[in-house]
C-alpha cells in the first residue's frame, strides 16, 4: 500500500506523485527522478506541452480539445487499504469482539478502513444494532487511525448477499435497523428466488435512495459479496441492481473471503441449487487463481457489464469469521444463546493455533481505494468512483495507472477519458513491487501483468448476456531488473470507437495449461499463497 500527499499548487518541494511532471511551469530541476521520467514520456509521446501550449507537436495550432472527465491522475489520491466483509460476535456466525477486530486488522493487515457487517437475522435486528453502535465507538476511540463503520451483510430477497452500510446518517442506528427489518430474507422469508422477492430487493434499493434524496444519510453503499458461491443472482440481477440505483449498487466482490477454505478457495465448492441461476454453466462455480469466475474469466460476465459503458467495480475482502494460525475460540454456552441475546460470548484463548478458512482483514487480501482524504466520506466516494484495486499475498504494494490523450487530465481506475476520433491514447503504469515478505513468510514476485482491452458495445440486448466476445490481452509486461519500482507504458493508436482497458498481474506459479488464463480451482485448496493475483478496476475511453 502507498500513502500519497494530496496535490500541491506549490512548485517548491514538490512531492513525489503530484501532477507537477504535467505542469510545465514546474522547472525540471525541481521534479523527483520519476516524475522527471513521466514529463520526458509524454513530452517523446506528443502528449504534454502541445496540447498545453495550443500547439501541436508539428507546431501548428491545436483543435480544441474535450475537456477531461476528471480531475487528476492516480497520484491525486492517497491509496487507502481495507476490507468491507468482516463478522464479529453479534452474527450469528461469529466470534471476535469489534475490538478484536479493529486491532487484529491494524495489527495482520495494516488496514486504513474496515466495515464491520454482522449478518441480518431478528436477534441481530431487536438486540445487536445498538450494542455494536457502542463498541464500534469505542474502537473509534482506541484507534483514531482506523477509519471504521457499521454496515450490515444483508441477506438479499431473491439472493445471497451483500455489504451495505451508510456515511453520515442522521440515525444510522434506526436506519440500519429498519432496512433491516423491512428488507432482510432472513427476517421476512424472502430468501428463495422468485420474481416477487427479487422485486423486493429492487424496493429496497429504492429505499436507500430514498434515504439519501431526504437527507437521512450522506450516502449507501451496496455491493455483492461472494457472488457466484451458489449463482443465486442472475446477470439480469446484477444489471438491475446498477441500474436502479447507480450511486449506490456499484459493484461486487471480484474475489471471495475463505481463502483459506481446505475443501475450495473461497468455499466455493458449491453447485447449483434449487435457487441458483439455470443459466450458469459448471465452469462458473469455481474460483479461478482465488477470484470469483465472474471476474476470473476474461470476456465474461465482468467484462460483459463493463462492455455497456456503465461501472461496475470489483473489490476483495476477508469475510472474515475465524482466522487461521489463530488461537482463539469459542467458550461454552447453550445452543439458543445467540437467539436469546443477539451476541455470542466474548472468545477465550485456547492456546493452540487452528487452521481456519480465513486471513484477517488485508492479510491476504486488499481492497486499495483512491480516497480524496483520509475520511469516512472520501473513502466511500472512491468506492463509488471505481477507484479500486485489488491484490493477494502482498503481490504488489502499490499501483498508479493513468490514461493520456492530448488536451486532457489524466484519466485514472474508474474513470472517463473523452477523445476525439484518431487520437492517440497513453497508459502509463506504475507498479511498486514486492519489498517485505507476507504472512506466508514470502517476498512475492510480480512475474506477469496484462493489459486487457474491451469493447464498449453499449446495453445488452439480453439483459441475461454473461459473455463479451471482443475482449482481448493487447500486451502482457514482464518486470525487468532489481528496482522496487516497475514501470509500463502502452499506446492505444488511432482510436477509434470506445473501448476500456483493465489490468491484472500474477506471480505465474499456476495458469491454465499452456495459457495465460488462471487456473481453475477445482480441487483440494493446499495453499493459496501459491496462486497470488492483482487486478484494477477499468478506464474508459469515449470517443466524440
Amino acid at each position: 500500500m502507498c500513502r500519497n500527499a494530496a496535490h500541491s499548487h506549490e512548485h517548491a518541494h514538490v512531492p513525489e506523485g503530484t501532477a507537477a511532471f504535467a505542469d510545465l511551469s514546474v522547472p525540471e530541476n525541481e521534479l523527483s527522478p520519476g516524475d522527471l521520467s513521466r514529463r520526458r514520456f509524454l513530452l517523446n509521446s506528443g502528449l504534454l506541452g502541445a496540447a498545453t501550449l495550443g500547439v501541436t507537436a508539428l507546431g501548428g495550432l491545436a483543435a480544441a480539445r474535450p475537456a477531461a472527465a476528471t480531475t487528476g491522475g492516480s497520484r491525486y489520491y492517497q491509496w487507502l487499504a481495507g476490507d468491507h466483509h468482516v463478522h464479529t460476535q453479534y452474527s450469528y456466525d461469529g466470534m471476535y469482539t469489534i475490538e478484536q477486530q479493529a486491532a487484529g486488522a491494524i495489527k495482520h493487515g495494516r488496514v486504513d478502513w474496515l466495515v464491520i457487517t454482522d449478518h441480518g437475522h431478528a436477534a441481530h435486528e431487536k438486540f445487536a444494532v445498538e450494542s455494536t453502535y457502542a463498541d464500534i465507538v469505542a474502537s473509534r476511540a482506541r484507534h483514531p487511525e482506523l477509519l471504521l463503520w457499521q454496515g450490515l451483510e444483508w441477506n438479499v430477497p431473491g439472493g445471497e448477499h451483500a455489504t451495505v452500510f451508510f456515511d453520515g446518517a442522521r440515525d444510522e442506528i434506526q436506519l440500519l435497523r429498519a432496512f433491516e427489518r423491512l428488507f432482510d430474507s432472513r427476517i421476512n422469508g424472502t430468501g428463495a428466488s422468485t420474481p416477487a422477492n427479487e422485486a423486493k430487493a429492487l424496493e429496497a434499493l429504492g429505499w436507500l435512495e430514498t434515504a439519501l434524496q431526504t437527507g437521512s444519510a450522506d450516502s449507501a453503499l451496496f455491493l455483492i459479496n461472494h457472488v457466484m458461491r451458489r449463482g443465486r443472482f442472475s446477470p439480469r440481477d446484477l444489471r438491475a441492481f446498477r441500474d436502479a440505483a447507480p450511486g449506490i449498487a456499484v459493484g461486487m466482490e471480484g474475489a471471495p473471503g475463505a481463502q483459506n477454505e481446505p475443501r475450495a478457495r473461497g468455499d466455493f465448492n458449491n453447485t447449483a441449487d434449487a435457487n441458483s441461476w439455470t443459466g450458469w454453466r459448471p465452469e462458473h462455480y469455481p474460483t479461478y487463481g482465488g477470484f470469483d469466475s465472474m471476474t476470473g474469466i476474461l470476456g465474461g460476465m465482468w467484462d460483459s457489464m463493463l462492455a455497456e459503458g456503465k461501472g461496475w467495480w470489483i473489490t476483495a475482502n476477508s469475510d472474515g469469521h475465524f482466522y487461521n494460525n489463530d488461537t482463539t475460540v469459542e467458550p461454552q454456552r447453550p445452543g439458543d444463546w445467540y437467539d436469546q441475546h443477539g451476541k455470542y460470548p466474548d472468545p477465550i484463548d485456547g492456546g493452540v493455533p487452528i487452521r481456519h478458512a480465513d486471513f484477517w482483514p488485508g492479510q491476504f487480501s486488499r481492497t486499495v481505494v483512491g480516497a480524496a482524504s483520509r475520511s469516512h466520506g472520501a473513502v466511500m466516494e472512491a468506492l463509488k468512483a471505481g477507484r479500486v484495486w485489488v491484490s493477494m499475498g502482498g503481490l504488489i504494494d502499490g499501483l498508479h495507472v493513468d490514461a493520456h490523450a492530448p488536451g486532457n487530465a489524466p484519466a485514472t481506475l474508474g474513470g472517463r477519458l473523452s477523445v476525439r476520433r484518431g487520437d492517440d491514447v497513453t497508459v502509463t503504469i506504475s507498479v511498486d513491487l514486492a519489498g517485505r515478505p507476507n504472512a506466508n513468510d514470502d517476498v512475492p514476485r510480480l512475474a506477469r501483468l496484462d493489459l486487457i482491452r474491451g469493447a464498449v458495445t453499449g446495453s445488452a440486448a439480453d439483459p441475461d448476456t454473461f459473455t463479451a466476445p471482443d475482449v482481448r490481452i493487447v500486451e502482457s509486461f514482464t518486470p525487468r531488473g532489481r528496482g522496487r519500482v516497475a514501470e509500463f507504458h502502452y499506446r492505444f493508436r488511432d482510436v477509434r470507437e470506445p473501448f476500456y482497458f483493465r489490468l491484472r498481474g500474477t506471480d505465474g506459479k499456476r495458469s491454465a495449461a499452456g495459457d495465460l488464463e488462471p487456473a481453475a480451482d477445482t480441487g483440494p485448496n493446499e495453499n493459496p499463497w501459491n496462486d497470488l493475483w492483482f487486478y484494477a478496476n477499468p478506464v474508459f475511453v469515449d470517443v466524440l
